[in-house]
């Protein structure tokens, strides 16, 4: 699936160029749109609650509620990996992130599987390892590495499938493209753990369906 391209200076309500910093001079993310310089020359895809970066051999798909059709995570797949991105309001004291480890880790362990932290690039990390039936009916172990970023008032859940779960490796293409996500937290007064709003760039119609349950926010 093709997605729009746009730069940040075509994004709405991109920050001033005035305001924000030089790519170079941010080191790696994902970043607060406010620190985002707008003619900093980085191509952007606008997914509103979020700003990405195309990048070859990487494939973007959006995913959507079951219920509402709204689209509620972003997917950036690689041939044997995925990251799952989900942005959402945050507190502005913080302490977001260590609130869902626990609420995640206590679910995995619930459904039968392992939560293991570990200190990862970005602060405390949780892998997991949960039993799941799959489409042919066998039991399977599914893998998975989550990293969670807080910035002002905003929460971005990371969420590594695949090789990107078991084999971590920071200069590989999906850690490169969670380092380039921009997080556009907006002014709407919002509940901490609400999603931030997710979009469609202009030329894709129809989100794929998203599978399986959401895990806690």
């Amino acid at each position: 699936m093709r997605f729009g391209r746009k730069r940040s200076s075509d994004v709405a309500g991109a920050p001033d160029p005035s305001a924000g910093q030089d790519i170079e001079e941010l080191g790696p993310g994902p970043h607060d749109a406010s620190l985002v310089r707008e003619d900093d020359g980085v191509t952007r895809i606008d997914l509103g609650g979020l700003l990405v970066v195309p990048r070859d051999g990487v494939e973007l798909r959006l995913q959507a509620d079951q219920a509402t059709g709204a689209v509620s995570s972003v997917l950036m797949a690689t041939g044997q990996a995925a990251l799952e991105l989900r942005p959402f309001a945050a507190p502005k004291s913080g302490g977001l992130w260590d609130e869902v480890r626990r609420e995640i880790a206590a679910e995995a362990t619930r459904q039968g599987g392992t939560a293991t932290e570990t200190d990862g690039t970005h602060g405390p990390e949780l892998r997991l390892q949960v039993p799941v039936r799959t489409p042919d009916g066998r039991n399977a172990l599914q893998i998975s590495r989550i990293v969670g970023v807080e910035g002002p008032r905003w929460f971005l859940r990371g969420t590594f499938l695949g090789l990107a779960a078991t084999e971590s490796d920071p200069e590989g293409p999906l850690e490169q493209a969670f380092r380039e996500v921009v997080v556009v937290r907006g002014r709407l007064a919002m509940a901490p753990r609400e999603a931030l709003p997710l979009r469609l760039p202009h030329d894709v119609k129809t989100p794929a369906p998203e599978p399986g349950d959401e895990p806690p926010a």
